[in-house]
C-alpha cells in the first residue's frame, strides 16, 4: 500500500462506511464494499492529482451504482424462478427457504447460489462478481449464518 492510500485509509475508511452504509442499508454489505473501494485505491489511487476522500467518494459511488444493478437483475431473476417444494420437506420449509434467500443482501444471496445450486468454486465466484476467493468465501459465511438464524426464527432447525 503506498503512503496516500494508507494514510487516506486511515482518515476516511470511516467516512466511505457511512457513506455506504446509508444507500445499502447492511452493514455487512456496506463493509464489503468498503472494502472494494479501497482494494481499488490500492491499486488506482494516484501519488498526486484529486484529494483522496473526493476520489474515493467516486469510486464508493460507482460500487453502490453496481450494487444498486446487480440487486435488481437479481430480484428479476428471483421473480422468474418456479415455485417448487421438495418432498422431502414439504411446501413450508421450500417456501421459508425461498423467502429467506430473497432477504439475503444481493452479494450473499448470489454467492449461496452459485456455490450451492451451481457447484461453482469459491475463486470462480469472485472472478464473476469482481470479488476476491476470500471475499466470496466471508460473503457465503455470512449467508449461511443469516439463513440459519432466519429459519430458525422461523421454527425450522437445520
Amino acid at each position: 500500500m503506498n503512503g496516500v492510500v494508507d494514510g487516506a485509509f486511515r482518515r476516511h475508511y470511516g467516512d466511505v462506511y457511512r457513506y455506504l452504509r446509508r444507500r445499502v442499508g447492511d452493514p455487512g454489505r456496506a463493509e464489503e464494499l468498503t472494502q472494494d473501494v479501497f482494494a481499488a485505491a490500492t491499486a488506482a489511487l494516484p501519488d498526486e492529482g484529486p484529494p483522496a476522500l473526493a476520489w474515493l467518494y467516486t469510486v464508493a459511488k460507482r460500487r453502490f451504482a453496481d450494487e444498486a444493478r446487480r440487486r435488481g437483475r437479481e430480484r428479476r431473476l428471483a421473480g422468474l424462478l418456479p415455485a417448487r417444494e421438495s418432498a422431502e420437506y414439504g411446501p413450508s420449509v421450500a417456501e421459508a427457504l425461498r423467502e429467506a434467500l430473497a432477504r439475503l443482501p444481493g452479494g450473499q444471496e448470489r454467492v449461496v447460489v452459485l456455490k450451492l445450486l451451481r457447484g461453482v468454486t469459491f475463486a470462480e465466484i469472485g472472478a464473476e462478481l469482481g470479488l476476491t476467493e476470500a471475499a466470496a468465501k466471508m460473503r457465503f459465511t455470512r449467508a449461511l449464518k443469516e439463513l440459519r438464524a432466519d429459519l430458525t426464527e422461523r421454527g425450522i432447525e437445520p
